[in-house]
Parts: structure tokens; C-alpha cells; sequence
């Protein structure tokens, strides 16, 4: 969906673009929002945000799981809502490595000819949080608990609290949103 206005006394035009979020998250939602506008700055657009299902636990414990997760919502927003021009799944999740466990994002983004992935960096939680989690609480409860918050997951996240707020969870994943889109702004070599 392209939609041009044209201003005849300066000849300009303005491109109006459909991203489909595929999630009520108000992180995911920003951070899609950053992304977008940081590596399209002259496009405008038009952001629609509707549930989508991950297919997978609500706690991916694995990069597969994780991956799988941001895929599926991606999918599913675009069988949901066909007239976007992109469509983005955001899934966070959680591996073991080394006897740690390290949090993660995956981001996946689709047009109508291509697709474009990239995951987050990759930092290792306390292991107080780590213990919760390997009883079968979810990482955003998890923080919760430990440093004593409210749905900080649909805040700063687990990266914010843990970075005293110098970055937070929409600005982390927002990085993964840009690199995803690297395929979008070279047309010629993808």
C-alpha cells in the first residue's frame, strides 16, 4: 500500500507506508515505531498494532524457540491484516550458556518480496532471576520479584533495571528493529 500526496506548489510528495506490529506491548510498539522511522526518515507511516500469537511458550527458553516465536507472529499479523507493507514479530527469550542464562530479542520483519531477521545483543541475568526462571516464571515476573517492580516488562525490562535505565527494553530492541530492515534499504544486494 502506497499512498502519495502531492503539494503542486513545491512539488513534493509524501509516502505513506502500513507497518503491522504484531503485539499489544507497549515496548515492542515504540520500538518498532524508533526503528522505522530512525532508517526511513523521509517515509511516513502508518503503525497498526493487533495480538498476535507467539506459538510458543510464554517464556521461549531457547534461540530456536525465540526465533520461531517472532516468526510466528509475523505470519500471523500478516494473515490478519494483508494490506500492510511490512510486518514485524518481536519475540524475547531466554538460553542457557555455560550454567548462566542469558536474555535475548529476535526480531523478524516481512514486505510482500522479502524478509529481513536480526537478534538483539545478548546479556546475562542475576542468578537470583535465573533461579526463578528455572522454577517456570516467566522473566518479566521474575524481575518483578526480585527488585520488588510492577509489570516492568511493559517498561524498562530486565535490560532497563539492569543498565540503572542508561538503555531500555524499546531502545534494545529497537537496534534489532534497524538491523532487521537492513535488507529494505538494499535492494540491490537482497
Amino acid at each position: 500500500m502506497f499512498i502519495f500526496f502531492i503539494f503542486e506548489d513545491s512539488n513534493l510528495y509524501i509516502l505513506v507506508k502500513k507497518v503491522i506490529i504484531a503485539s499489544q506491548s507497549p515496548v515492542k510498539i515504540e520500538a518498532v515505531k524508533r526503528g522505522f522511522k530512525k532508517i526511513f526518515p523521509e517515509t511516513e507511516f502508518v503503525f497498526k498494532n493487533i495480538s498476535a500469537p507467539s506459538g510458543v511458550s510464554d517464556q521461549p527458553m531457547n534461540n530456536e524457540d525465540t526465533f520461531t516465536g517472532a516468526l510466528n507472529r509475523t505470519e500471523f499479523s500478516f494473515q490478519a491484516e494483508p494490506t500492510g507493507d511490512f510486518w514485524v514479530g518481536i519475540e524475547g527469550g531466554i538460553n542457557k550458556f555455560q550454567e548462566e542464562t542469558e536474555a535475548f530479542a529476535w526480531v523478524y520483519i516481512k514486505s510482500k518480496n522479502k524478509t529481513g531477521k536480526a537478534r538483539t545483543a545478548t546479556f546475562f541475568l542475576p542468578k537470583k532471576i535465573s533461579e526463578l526462571i528455572d522454577q517456570g516464571i516467566e522473566l518479566g515476573e521474575a524481575d518483578d520479584i526480585v527488585f520488588g517492580l510492577k509489570d516492568s516488562k511493559k517498561k524498562n525490562g530486565a535490560v532497563g533495571i539492569l543498565t540503572n535505565n542508561i538503555t531500555n527494553r524499546a531502545k534494545y530492541y529497537s537496534e534489532a528493529v534497524i538491523l532487521a530492515l537492513i535488507p529494505f534499504v538494499n535492494n540491490d544486494l537482497y
